[in-house]
């Protein structure tokens, strides 16, 4: 049997969402409800892919099947396509399976030519009428069929208004928009070098093709990458018999919501203009009215809506966005869709459906966006302001929230600007380093010109909750003059900019932030999502501070404590660097002796801040020339310090540079290199340990030592020798019967293909992934964002790998890993401790490939908790 293409509204429902796309779905459904809806047919997703398939075509079988459509819609509405006396005109939109508002196109009074709109003008007798809808149909025709764009039309409009010396567009006489006709079809000739088409059945067919296209335009493209909606879905067209809204003063259109998407409260919240087409309410070329002025202006039309409202929410039972036209006093229904809705509204929205008994605990846990919660949690622009900036850049939205300050260049500068002068200070760098953490600290804000999603810059930004744009190439620095150059302009110190964290988005200019803000409804959905996941969550922190933070969004443990975080602090950083320049195991002994005590310090800290949870603590991992200096008076002091001349003392460096560090000497071979590394810091965690679980009986401290970088099951045997000898010697001394746990992360694509080897000895896996996924792309991460957008823009990728899971390849290496190392140890603790650990289809990923927990930064604990319940309930409605 051969594929069917195009249905009928009468033909469809809500259930063929996947095909009819959500539109076309929910304007069958409305159908079938016995709604006012115009009706029309739907030409399906299938064939959307199918033009692509077919390079860019429409094929001659799907061609003949919408004509035949054509022929029922012709006679439902008893009008006939392209006839003069009683012309059948249409609108022409899109509609994929996912809510993509404003995303693709859409064509309205598609029919008309100049012999169809003369009769049209007599028939109705309202030539002002006709001509205005004609004029409206050969802009958007050329904008979204042609691509002509819309600004040459608008400022004959705006001519033409000056001439006539009138303001509004309404004001323009059936003359007048005679004329425009004439002068956009000029305008037409003159861009694409041939008439307006005057076929209807032309028109209708390059219309089809521009939804299809506009499938792929940037902003769809865009849109997909950021909400996981996939290229291969594609969109529905929806062609539907037009109602006009723009017949005179008994006719109108708008938009309405079943409840406040702003503030989530219950009641009708939208805008209509009388004389009007449907995108004059959005393009606010007039001032609309708001919903309930209706009420006075068609108190029948508006009982009848207020009803349609109210069954359609039952119906669908969640909050509904609809477009509604009114034609010469006859009310219409052109959409239904669940509402955008901002975070605040989502979460109070979810708990007042349970409360009025419309869904269950279960419903309102998956009807919430896990991303939404970003919003709750980090400061936000005040809309009003927001609306009126430009941008000036765009960079990767690395760290949420939004951000204002006076730039400043350096980290100790935003230290002192902030400590000395109480300001507030967007950090602005060519990229950041470990050495940056006190300023990172103090800045409103961190903008990068270099790195990714997971970027120094950006995993310790998310770890604070502090905004992050990276990856803004455009930007060029003059670091002697301290300014920067971004938008044709150029910065100094101390000037204003404003940084969107959740959309890459910086401005040149000040701009209001409110504070973040976490009502009781919040707290509801959180109860009800930790009481139906099973999966655990933990957080990454290095930090009391982070952990404390962790805590109160919900953390039921650490996954990653980065100890080499902890050594850039002004009091530490000089010990480390002796130990690294040491020549003797005996002077580096001397110098880890130094830093013993601070590294005891941090992790009691830490495990009382868990108050007993578990804390999964990783050994040392990056490269030892991260901590060494590089500034001249820096490289002196150290010379004097450790009694060796400065050329000595560059010589070192100079031989610890690597031309690949993240794959050169870090991870576990620091520790096979120097063994008393690994030994310092088992003493430090085991004594942190022991001295916490006597100062708090009530609590069960097992520490977790987690060695990085194992990609050899001989690797983690000598490392895990020095770890237990050490600790064992402890123990046993303390006289406690601690128990103790080693484990390693699976970061190397080798580590997880030989699982089954390096579960002999490890008791827990936990998966870097950010170090997976560059290591199994081959590219850096740091690097990565300079190619991957024309890796975006040609399909390549169609997301970015290091901030969602690839999980058709780096996730079939977790899978391999977690079978693997469950054959040979069926009790192996399992969870994943890089950024994806934060990422809701990741965290989904992460569920169904049998992980205990995800862990991530602080600020997305309360992302990850609703993800891993929304992943078990809908593995439960599955097997249901």
């Amino acid at each position: 049997m051969s594929t069917k293409y195009v249905y009928l509204f009468s033909e469809g429902d809500a259930s063929m969402r996947n095909l009819l796309g959500g539109k076309g779905a929910n304007l069958a459904e409305m159908t079938g409800l016995g709604m006012p809806v115009p009706q029309g047919f739907t030409i399906t997703t299938e064939a959307c892919t199918k033009y692509y398939e077919d390079g860019e075509q429409i094929s001659d079988s799907i061609r003949a099947e919408i004509l035949d459509y054509i022929g029922k819609l012709e006679a439902i509405a008893g009008k006939k396509f392209g006839d003069p006396d009683n012309p059948l005109l249409v609108s022409v939109r899109s509609g994929a399976r996912a809510s993509m508002p404003g995303m693709m196109d859409t064509i309205l009074n598609l029919g008309l030519n100049e012999t169809v709109v003369e009769s049209f003008a007599k028939k109705t007798g309202n030539p002002r009428f006709a001509y205005d809808s004609y004029r409206r149909f050969i802009q958007m025709y050329s904008d979204v069929v042609m691509e002509v764009g819309k600004a040459y039309f608008e400022k004959l409009i705006d001519e033409m208004k000056a001439k006539r010396g009138v303001t509004q567009d309404t004001e323009l006489t059936a003359d007048d928009l005679k004329e425009l006709a004439e002068q956009f079809k000029a305008e037409y000739k003159s861009k694409i070098g041939q008439d307006f088409p005057t076929d209807p059945v032309e028109q209708l067919f390059g219309a089809i093709k521009a939804v299809f296209r506009s499938w792929d335009n940037p902003r769809a493209i865009y849109y997909r990458r950021m909400n996981d909606i996939p290229s291969s879905w594609g969109t529905a067209v929806n062609v539907q018999s037009m109602v006009f809204g723009n017949m005179g003063d008994t006719s109108g259109t708008g938009v309405a919501f079943s409840r406040n998407p702003s503030t989530g409260d219950k009641g009708l919240y939208g805008e209509f203009l009388m004389n009007a087409q449907g995108e004059d309410v959005v393009a606010g070329v007039r001032t609309p009215q708001t919903i309930d002025q209706l009420k006075e202006t068609n108190p029948a039309v508006y009982g009848q809506f207020v009803e349609i409202v109210d069954t359609l929410e039952k119906h669908y039972r969640d909050m509904q966005d609809m477009e509604f036209t009114i034609e010469e006093g006859k009310l219409y229904m052109l959409q239904t869709r669940n509402g955008k809705r901002t975070a605040a509204a989502a979460f109070k929205i979810a708990c007042d459906l349970v409360d009025e008994g419309m869904i269950s605990e279960k419903d309102a846990v998956l009807s919430i966006d896990p991303k939404q919660i970003d919003a709750l949690l980090h400061p936000q622009f005040d809309a009003g302001e927001l609306s009126k900036a430009v941008p000036i850049g765009k960079g990767l939205p690395a760290s949420p929230g939004a951000a204002c300050g006076q730039v400043v260049f350096t980290a100790e500068d935003a230290t002192e600007w902030t400590v000395k002068k109480g300001a507030d200070v967007v950090l602005v760098r060519l990229e950041t380093s470990p050495e940056d953490i006190e300023g990172m600290h103090y800045a409103k804000g961190i903008l990068t010109a270099r790195g990714g999603m997971t970027s120094h810059a950006a995993v310790v930004a998310r770890g604070m909750g502090t905004c992050c744009v990276s990856g803004l190439g455009e930007i060029v620095f003059d670091e002697a003059a301290k300014t920067f150059t971004l938008g044709g302009k150029t910065y100094g110190e101390g000037d204003w900019i404003s940084l969107d964290g959740s959309t890459g988005n910086v401005y040149g200019e000040a701009i209001k932030t409110v504070p973040a803000s976490i009502g009781g409804h919040f707290g509801r959905i959180m109860e009800w999502a930790d009481k139906y996941r099973t999966m655990k969550v933990r957080t990454n922190a290095d930090t009391p501070a982070d952990a404390a933070q962790a805590m109160r969004f919900g953390a039921e443990g650490i996954g990653l404590c980065r100890t080499e975080h902890m050594f850039f602090e002004a009091d530490r950083i000089a010990a480390i660097r002796e130990m690294i320049v040491s020549k003797t195991v005996e002077q580096r002994k001397a110098a880890l002796a130094k830093l013993l005590p601070m590294q005891r310090g941090d992790f009691e800290g830490i495990y009382v801040a868990m108050e007993g949870n578990p804390v999964t603590i990783r050994l040392l991992d990056p490269p030892l020339h991260e901590f060494l200096p590089t500034e001249e008076g820096d490289i002196v002091a150290l010379a004097s310090e450790m009694g060796m001349s400065v050329d000595e003392l560059k010589a070192i460096i100079a031989s610890l540079h690597e031309f690949n560090p993240m794959m050169g000497h870090r991870g576990c071979r620091l520790d096979v290199t120097y063994p008393e590394i690994g030994e310092m810091q088992t003493q430090a965690i085991i004594e942190a340990a022991i001295n916490v679980q006597k100062a708090h009986p009530e609590w069960v401290i097992v520490p977790e030592i987690m060695v990085p970088l194992v990609g050899e099951l001989k690797e983690l045997q000598y490392v895990k020798g020095i770890i237990t000898e050490t600790a064992d010697r402890l123990i046993a001394a303390s006289g406690l019967p601690m128990k103790y746990m080693v484990g390693t992360m699976i970061e190397i694509p080798r580590a997880a293909i030989t699982a089954d080897e390096i579960a002999q000895e490890a008791e827990f896996f936990s998966f870097g992934t950010n170090d997976l996924t560059q290591m199994t792309f081959g590219f850096s991460r740091d690097d990565a964002g300079k190619f991957l957008e024309a890796y975006y823009e040609k399909k390549i990728y169609e997301n970015d790998p290091f901030a969602r899971l690839d999980q058709n390849g780096v996730g079939k290496l977790v899978q391999a890993a977690v079978r693997l190392g469950k054959h040979t140890r069926p009790d192996i603790k399992l969870g994943i401790c890089g950024e994806h650990g934060g990422d809701p289809s990741s965290v989904e990923f992460c569920y169904r490939a049998g992980l205990a927990y995800v862990s991530c930064s602080p600020f997305r604990v309360p992302i990850a908790r609703l993800a891993a319940a929304q992943a078990a309930l809908k593995e439960e409605k599955e097997k249901a």
